[in-house]
């Protein structure tokens, strides 16, 4: 193989690829990336049995075939070569080594064997449909934050993926929740997304589809089985395998009937929780909210440095009622709100509370009280 390639599009790549591949490996070929030239192309491709991302971009090709190099110590490489130098690659198939060229700079690598590298065979995807960049990227933003990190719940690492709604208005829906809050976000299903089954898309590959979306106005096609997932964004190809378990029935903690309405600020509101929670305590974070009639008292307590309280005006004209939340919780969700106005809506002190951006309506937020 002999491979003449510009650095910035290496780099970039490598970049996307690489960070798939996990530090440490008991398996030592998952540590490698597999580099493939043909037809004036070279791809990239790395796992992590869970997760494959594979890269193509333009090369000028001498001798066509494929090797694995370790991954990090590539994009490291390539990372420290001059900006604009031209990198050749080249190995013979005689010597397990791969040649690394680039002005004055000499580098070899060991190999290991294209044979021994894994593929992450995808199988029949039984739907595929088609959803801007922009839109990917507001479903996982909406609902990121509230991925619960424990991995005793393995259900609950990851974006439950399903079409809702009635028959009169179908909706494509992303839920996360921990437990302690939960996010939803919908979006007009597409129409060949019908019928497709509901799906757990994990914690990292989230992360990943997030991290590879640059331009807004792309397309990126989703195809999906009961237990594989792809998104193909332009010249990457990111596929999954998805958690296999049951995402909990998460209407039934979704409050339905919370009469007391209040409606804040968001900047404010945001800002006064930010200052006030200054004081509570890594372990706590608890900050309570006392409304009375048109009125917010922001407070927190920490028998160990203080205490803190701040008033707002607000819209609020039901009962008198003191409740309490984790500040970083409520901190999570108000950066969710795009709009001037956020609507809180409240039963009491013990049951869960319904957050929705004043203006638009199609996300929501459940956020379960603490003890104050």
């Amino acid at each position: 193989m002999k491979v003449t390639v510009e650095r910035a599009q290496l780099l970039k790549s490598l970049g996307h690829v690489h960070r798939v591949v996990e530090r440490r490996n008991t398996i030592p070929i998952l540590g490698n990336v597999l580099i493939r030239a043909e037809n004036a192309k070279l791809s990239l491709k790395a796992t992590d049995l869970d997760l494959e991302v594979t890269e193509t971009l333009p090369a000028e090709i001498a001798t066509g075939g494929s090797t694995t190099v370790p991954a990090h110590m590539f994009h490291d490489i390539v990372r420290k070569l001059p900006d604009g130098s031209q990198i050749v690659l080249e190995s013979d198939g005689e010597r397990a080594v791969l040649a690394i060229r680039a002005g004055r700079s000499r580098f070899t690598l060991q190999t290991l064997p294209e044979s021994d590298f894994p593929d992450l065979a995808a199988g029949e995807m039984t739907h595929s449909f088609t959803l801007t960049a922009a839109d990917v990227k507001r479903l996982i933003d909406r609902t990121q934050f509230a991925i619960s990190t424990e991995e005793t719940r393995y259900y609950l690492n990851g974006i439950y993926l399903h079409a809702a709604g009635s028959a009169k208005e179908q909706t494509l829906r992303a839920v996360a929740t921990d437990g302690h809050r939960l996010a939803q976000f919908d979006l007009p299903l597409p129409k060949s997304a019908a019928g497709m089954p509901g799906v757990i898309v994990p914690r990292k590959t989230v992360g990943e589809v997030q991290r590879l979306i640059e331009d807004n106005e792309a397309e990126i096609s989703v195809e999906l089985s009961q237990g594989k997932i792809r998104f193909t964004l332009a010249n990457v190809v990111l596929t999954s395998k998805l958690i296999d378990g049951t995402f909990p029935d998460y209407g039934r903690v979704i409050p339905q009937n919370n009469e007391k309405e209040l409606i804040v600020d968001k900047r404010d509101f945001e800002a006064a929780v930010d200052r006030v929670s200054t004081i509570s305590s890594e372990r706590g974070r608890a900050v309570k909210l006392a409304l009375s009639a048109g009125k917010l008292v922001l407070s927190v307590v920490n028998p160990d440095s203080g205490s803190a309280t701040e008033e707002l005006e607000v819209d609020y004209a039901s009962d008198p009622l003191d409740i309490g939340f984790n500040s970083r919780y409520l901190l999570d969700i108000a950066a969710q709100i795009q709009g001037d106005a956020a609507v809180l809506k409240l039963a009491d002190p013990g049951s869960p509370t319904l957050i929705q951006d004043k203006a638009n309506r199609d996300a929501l937020y459940v956020l379960m009280p603490m003890r104050v």
